[in-house]
């Protein structure tokens, strides 16, 4: 294994030879053993390689904390319907206290 591979990269690799989904403690266990990530590291590490699974295309988040390759999965699976998320679309009419911001104005706005 090469240590100029990423967390998620190693993730992958895991994923695609074990042919299904995994829970996430079982796969940061098994990425966190591969990179041999020092114990005084795992924390820190843990919350950064969930942040970046969420970010990465690759991955798919299911129900129970479990994750999978994305192109293993049905559309409906991984999809999130986002028509029936309400938006407050009411303006706020509270003056916002900018007074402690350095905003720039004049020739300095950009």
């Amino acid at each position: 294994m090469s240590y100029n591979q990423t967390m998620t990269d190693v993730a992958y690799i895991y994923l695609s030879k074990r042919k299904r989904e995994i829970e996430f403690a079982k796969l940061w266990a098994e990425v966190s053993k591969t990179m041999k990530i020092p114990e005084e590291k795992l924390k820190r590490k843990k919350s950064q390689f969930y942040s970046e699974l969420m970010l990465d295309n690759r991955f798919a988040s299911l129900d129970n904390n479990k994750w999978d390759l994305r192109n293993r999965r049905k559309f409906d699976e991984v999809h999130v319907n986002t028509s029936e998320i309400e938006i407050d679309d009411e303006e706020n009419d509270e003056p916002i206290d900018d007074s402690g911001l350095d905003i720039p104005s004049g020739d300095d706005a950009y």
